[in-house]
């Protein structure tokens, strides 16, 4: 199943995910890394395709030839996710606290 990063709205097409193609629930771009299957926070270049170019906007449309959208079989999410620093300045607090 294909989600938006965004949003969490279901992308029902089976088809090719075309640079221009918009998620129909918040009109953000479908082709670009974080809605990849490469995509990766901790990897070099936040990409497990090691020869791909560095995109500098992770959440726009890109040219990237290595795309390919992830597949998810998890809910949409009911809130919008946290930037990892965040969650792990969040879990650093907790873990300190008496």
């Amino acid at each position: 199943m294909r989600r938006c990063h965004a949003c969490g709205a279901e992308i029902g097409t089976a088809e090719k995910i075309l640079r221009t193609d918009e998620c129909p629930g918040c009109a953000r771009d479908l082709h670009s890394c974080r809605n990849c299957r490469h995509y990766h926070p901790s990897a070099h270049n936040q990409c497990l395709e090691p020869v791909a170019e560095w995109v500098t906007e992770k959440d726009r449309a890109n040219f990237c030839d290595y795309f390919s959208f992830a597949e998810s079989s998890a809910a949409a999410p009911s809130s919008p996710k946290k930037p990892p620093e965040e969650e792990a300045r969040e879990r650093w607090k907790k873990l300190f606290k008496s």
